[in-house]
């Protein structure tokens, strides 16, 4: 019989369209780019709809362990993320509300394992690929990415792939601080919370990013309407103050941690340490703590 060559045209077509590409990457098939509108929008539809799916997936405690296993569902996740100017906002939310509910047991490391790959997906695009969102306008976008953060870099194994944008990651969350947003607060202070306990080095480059104290403060004088955000941003305060190399950062907000102390009761423990840390340590002159509480009075 004749034996007649495949049609490779379609092979052709889809590898120049890979910049733009729809959501249904989902569905491995072929000749997906030669569909008309209409058939492109119902994959699209597919392909939201099967991210809500794994959105809910991800709600289950019994199904995390499964999810966090499967490399190419987490690279498929990860990929929808990268590609945020093509994808449809509704699969990007899903994907992005997996990956939270994912994080406290997610391990990065799973993109460089023996594991079988389907994208290519590394540890560092990954990364870059939460930073896309962060740094989003959109308010649920960067809020889940802020919790996202703050929950993979409590894993020590995650910390590493983190680290290098650290500085990046702190001038964005900062910026979220002052945005008039209660959520986008929220979200910043519980990742500054989380990051600021991985390292001296985290503490470090937290107090000398401009306006990090300022707005720290800012959060609890308002004060925010979630105490508990209240509490974190407190601590966090005093975590910086725990770093001697930070002592003159603070300093300069001397007066605003005395009339915290004196006007509000329920942080004033936390701010008589930050105070006496600062001024009534011996490595301190004296008369910056006789001039301090002189002030109060």
């Amino acid at each position: 019989g004749n034996f007649s060559p495949p049609n490779d045209q379609s092979k052709i077509e889809s590898s120049t369209i890979t910049k733009k590409r729809s959501a249904g990457f989902l569905f491995d098939e072929d000749g997906l780019f030669n569909i008309d509108d209409e058939g492109r929008t119902e994959r699209q539809q597919c392909a939201v709809a099967a991210s809500n799916i794994i959105r809910n997936f991800s709600f289950m405690p019994e199904n995390e362990t499964i999810m966090v296993q499967h490399r190419h569902c987490l690279e498929t996740i990860f990929q929808c993320l990268e590609d945020q100017n093509a994808e449809d906002d509704e699969l990007i939310t899903n994907m992005l509300e997996a990956l939270v509910n994912l994080a406290p047991v997610l391990d990065l490391r799973i993109l460089s394992s023996s594991k079988p790959s389907y994208i290519k997906m590394t540890e560092k695009s990954a990364v870059h690929a939460i930073m896309g969102m962060l740094s989003s306008s959109i308010k649920a976008w960067h809020c889940a990415a802020a919790e996202l953060i703050g929950r993979l870099i409590i894993n020590p194994d995650n910390e590493s792939f983190l680290v290098p944008v650290i500085s990046q990651i702190y001038r964005r969350l900062v910026d979220l601080l002052s945005v008039p947003a209660f959520d986008a607060q929220a979200a910043a202070v519980s990742a500054l919370y989380n990051v600021s306990e991985v390292n001296m080095d985290c503490r470090l480059k937290l107090a000398s990013e401009r306006w990090a104290v300022d707005r720290l403060l800012k959060i609890v004088k308002a004060p925010h309407p979630v105490s508990e955000v209240c509490r974190k941003a407190a601590v966090i305060l005093e975590s910086l103050v725990s770093e001697p190399q930070n002592r003159m950062h603070l300093l300069v907000h001397e007066n605003n941690f005395a009339e915290i102390l004196t006007s509000e009761g329920k942080y004033s423990d936390t701010f008589a340490r930050i105070l006496y840390e600062l001024t009534a340590r011996p490595s301190n002159k004296v008369t910056s703590g006789q001039a301090i509480w002189g002030n109060i009075n």
